[in-house]
C-alpha cells in the first residue's frame, strides 16, 4: 500500500492550510480530511479511487492504515482502519553534524540517511565548505531537504522522520556542545527546523537531541598511528538505547582549527576503512557500520 506523511503543521509554502490533528488522539473508525498534499499525490497523481487502501504516519509514532471514503476536486477523506505500533526506528540513535555540499550530493547524504535510521541532521557550514546559506535561503532549503527525508521515510517504511536542524557554523555548533550538561538543559530552545516538522520535534521521541550523548565521533580521513576506531565505541552500542553524535566535514576536510575545537569537546577520530570517502558517502557507511556493530 502506498504511504503518506500526514503534517499536523502547516506547509511554509501555504500559510491558509489548517493544522491537522495528531492521529493518536483520533479513535479508530474515525473520519479525517486529508492535507492538500496527500490529495495532490494519492488522488490526482497517482488517481486513487474510492475503497481504496493506504497508509498515513505523522511522526507521533506508528503508522495508520486508512481507506478513502470520498473524493472531489480539492479534497478527500479517509476512515481510520487499524493502528501499528512499529516506527522501525533504529536500535541506535544519532545526530550528525553534516557540513552542508551542493545538489544532489545533499539529498543522497539526507535521503540515504534517513532510510539507515539517522535521529537528526544538524546542518554546517565550514571553513572549507562548498555552502554558506543567506538568511534569505535558509527556509527554503530547510523545507526542501525536511521534505528529502520525509518522502524517504515513505519510501523505506520509518515513521519517525528525522529532524532537519537548521545550519550554523561549525564553530558555533561545537561551541554549544562545550556548554555543561545541566546548564544546557536549562538553556535549551526549541530545535530550529522547517515549519512542516514543528509540532513533531517538540514530542518526547526527540527529546534525547537536547542531551549529551554517549559517544561523539569525528569521520576522519586516514592518519598514521591514529586508532582506526574509539576504544570505547563497542561498549556504548550494546547500551539499550545509545545516542551518538558523529561530524562530517565537507570534501575539502574540518580546517586544522576545527578538527582542534572537536576534540576539545570529545569528538574521537573515526576512519572507517583505508579510502578518503566523499562527504555524501560518509553518513552512509558510518550508519550502516554501526548499525552492524551492535547487532
Amino acid at each position: 500500500m502506498r504511504r503518506f506523511f500526514y503534517a499536523t503543521s502547516n506547509d511554509i509554502n501555504d500559510e491558509k492550510e489548517p493544522s491537522y490533528p495528531q492521529l493518536n488522539t483520533l479513535p479508530i473508525g474515525a473520519s479525517i480530511e486529508l492535507t492538500e498534499s496527500i490529495v495532490h499525490h494519492w488522488c490526482r497523481v497517482l488517481r486513487a479511487n474510492t475503497g481504496d487502501q493506504g497508509v498515513l504516519f505523522d511522526g507521533f509514532g506508528g503508522e495508520y492504515q486508512v481507506q478513502l471514503q470520498t473524493i472531489s476536486k480539492k479534497h478527500a477523506s479517509v476512515s481510520l482502519l487499524a493502528h501499528l505500533e512499529d516506527d522501525r526506528s533504529a536500535s541506535v540513535r544519532t545526530k550528525i553534524g553534516l557540513v552542508m555540499s551542493r545538489g544532489e550530493r545533499m539529498d543522497y547524504a539526507i535521503q540515504k540517511s534517513t532510510e539507515l535510521g539517522v535521529t537528526a541532521i544538524q546542518l554546517l557550514s565550514s571553513h572549507h565548505g562548498e555552502v554558506n546559506l543567506k538568511p534569505a535561503q535558509v527556509e527554503k532549503k530547510l523545507a526542501h531537504w525536511q521534505q528529502v527525508a520525509i518522502a524517504a521515510c515513505e519510501q523505506c517504511g520509518l515513521n519517525r522522520p528525522p529532524l532537519i536542524i537548521a545550519p550554523v557554523s561549525i564553530h558555533e555548533w561545537l561551541q554549544r556542545l562545550n556548554t555543561s550538561t545541566v546548564e544546557a538543559q536549562m538553556t535549551a530552545k526549541p530545535l530550529d527546523v522547517s515549519s512542516i516538522v514543528s509540532t513533531l520535534s517538540q514530542d518526547p521521541y526527540y527529546q534525547i537531541l537536547q542531551q549529551s550523548s554517549d559517544l561523539r565521533m569525528q569521520l576522519s580521513v586516514p592518519a598514521v598511528g591514529q586508532s582506526a576506531m574509539p576504544a570505547s565505541l563497542p561498549a556504548v552500542l550494546k547500551q539499550k538505547t545509545p545516542y551518538i553524535e558523529l561530524l562530517i566535514g565537507p570534501e575539502g576536510g574540518l580546517s586544522q582549527d576545527e578538527c582542534k575545537q572537536a576534540a576539545r569537546v570529545n569528538f574521537e577520530p573515526w576512519q572507517i576503512g583505508t579510502r578518503i570517502l566523499r562527504t555524501e558517502t560518509a553518513p552512509v557507511v558510518a550508519l550502516a557500520t554501526m548499525h552492524a556493530l551492535s547487532h
